[in-house]
């Protein structure tokens, strides 16, 4: 019986060591200085229109054609009089990239050296950021939040990377840049690059600049969008149904 036991503890042993070794496996970059703190929840400190430093609507200053330009101010006067039909999530459609980031609801950053992963309770929107040095594929099915390839730059004295590189692509839509109904172009050609960084001088504050490149504006379009971390988030699961 002894024998029996001793067996038995041995075997426990092993076990959890085996399960502590592949939970260290499944999140390997948490653990590697090289990479960011970038992991963990951040929230949108402000307003919800595109670009954050000015008013919404006209004030955007998007520079949108002509044709698309028109659009807008059809959008705008359809939510003056109460309606929103131009919002393609009051049909709880996602909101797709680059809207996403605006952060509705808050984000989620998962940092491993291949993938990071990035996710939001808001309509649930998952997003992979493939950082394993893969070219892009001869074909990709389309999605709201595209299919995208990052790179880690600038490495410091002491080898820590500085930003996160993403350039998304093969998006489907509808999609618009937020609520107040900027406007995306038809074709869903939207090719969107971003540089995530954490701010110098704040750790817990963390900057998204996002450049979008659509046919529906006369040259590509960057903001800067930015998140102060969340050290104790409350996870609200939110989804609609559709009528």
């Amino acid at each position: 019986m002894r024998d029996r036991c001793s067996f038995a503890a041995i075997v426990l042993v092993a076990a959890l060591g085996a399960a502590t070794t592949g939970a260290l496996a499944l999140e390997p970059a948490k653990h590697d200085a090289k990479y960011p703190d970038i992991g963990g929840t951040w929230v949108r400190p402000g307003a919800a229109q595109w670009d954050p430093t000015k008013p919404a609507g006209l004030r955007q200053q998007a520079p949108l054609t002509p044709e698309y330009q028109t659009l807008f101010e059809t959008n705008l006067g359809i939510a003056k009089s109460g309606g929103q039909e131009y919002n393609p999530q009051v049909n709880c459609l996602p909101a797709g990239m680059p809207r996403v980031m605006i952060a509705y609801d808050p984000l989620e950053f998962i940092v491993t050296p291949d993938v990071t992963y990035m996710r939001s309770d808001h309509l649930a929107q998952f997003r992979r950021i493939y950082t394993d040095g893969r070219p892009w594929p001869e074909q990709i099915k389309p999605s709201f939040v595209g299919y995208s390839i990052g790179r880690w730059v600038d490495r410091d004295a002491e080898g820590r990377y500085g930003a996160l590189e993403v350039e998304t692509r093969a998006l489907k839509g509808p999609r618009s840049l937020d609520a107040s109904g900027l406007p995306l172009h038809a074709d869903n050609q939207t090719i969107v690059k971003e540089r995530i960084f954490l701010d110098q001088a704040n750790r817990n504050l963390l900057h998204d600049q996002v450049t979008t490149i659509d046919h529906a504006y006369t040259r590509p379009w960057t903001i800067v969008r930015s998140y102060n971390r969340d050290p104790d988030p409350v996870w609200v699961e939110n989804n609609c149904g559709a009528d």
